[in-house]
């Protein structure tokens, strides 16, 4: 019985999908793929229904960014769901792997898998969180993290879910920051399994590099404001204020965040007081 879901968000990158697909409707596993549209104007929806009739297709009618993962997830019917982005593969055998050890450990939310880049070397943020040295509590191989790369990264279904999966007001860049607080402040553990590999061959069809720098800086304020202590929270704004100072991006961030505060007041809830030290000793990884 296949027990876990792919699930893919993509946005006007048809060729760079086309490519995926055929990678992971040939691993030997065959598990379920679901491709959310994140209302592409290239045809991607037309491709899939042609190239790849056997994967389930959701087609949105505008660009909701990460959220469009956590509609897939809920169209899921297995217990773990998959996620990797469009231009990103799961090697053999890299989910059952997931999923057994997963199975074994019900502590565990998240495993983040070794992202390998161009076939030969690993992804910056991963050589980051194979020397975590957070304290571990099940015994899931890997290492215990506090974050974790969104389209790399096999979730309990259920946990995701109940932690409220990606917010949509993120859109996207660093949109994981708030959910990887939410998971650990229910008492689930996030993993780094360098056992577990997905292939990265990074596309620039169709990314706004300006436009995500400040998504980025944005959703991390937002995060801190929502979730850390007020200490915190005035460290990542004076942090953001000074770099408005020199860099336009960091101003757009800022005056974006500061048109979410009032929903960010209304929805403030700071994590305990163990959560919060253990954000103190992160280092933030590159997003």
């Amino acid at each position: 019985m296949t027990r876990c879901t792919i699930v893919i968000a993509t946005y006007n990158r048809r060729r760079v999908l086309a490519a995926t697909l055929r990678r992971l409707r040939a691993l030997p596993e065959s598990p379920p793929i679901v491709v959310v549209d994140n209302g592409s104007r290239d045809g991607t929806a037309r491709l899939v229904r042609r190239e790849a009739p056997d994967v389930r297709l959701i087609v949105l009618p505008e660009n909701i960014g990460a959220a469009a993962r956590t509609i897939g997830a809920r169209t899921a019917s297995t217990p773990y769901v998959a996620f990797c982005d469009d231009d990103c593969w799961w090697e053999p055998g890299a989910i059952p792997l997931a999923v057994a050890r997963l199975d074994a450990q019900p502590g565990v939310a998240v495993v983040n898998a070794r992202v390998v880049v161009r076939e030969d070397e690993d992804d910056e943020a991963c050589t980051l969180m194979a020397a975590s040295a957070l304290p571990k509590r099940t015994a899931y191989p890997g290492r215990a993290i506090g974050q974790f790369m969104a389209g790399a990264s096999i979730v309990r279904r259920d946990a995701f879910l109940a932690a409220g999966g990606y917010d949509r007001r993120y859109l996207i860049g660093a949109e994981e920051s708030l959910l990887a607080i939410d998971l650990l402040e229910r008492g689930w553990e996030l993993i780094y399994d360098d056992d577990v590999v997905l292939h990265h061959a990074p596309s620039h069809v169709a990314r706004h590099t300006a436009l995500r720098r400040t998504l980025v800086m944005r959703n991390r304020l937002w995060t801190s404001w929502l979730r850390r202590s007020p200490r915190a929270a005035a460290r990542a704004t004076l942090r953001l204020v000074g770099a408005a100072l020199r860099d336009p991006a960091a101003r757009a961030a800022l005056a974006s965040a500061l048109r979410g505060l009032p929903w960010v007041v209304r929805e403030r809830r700071p994590v305990h007081a163990r959560v919060e030290r253990l954000m103190e000793t992160l280092v933030e990884l590159p997003a």
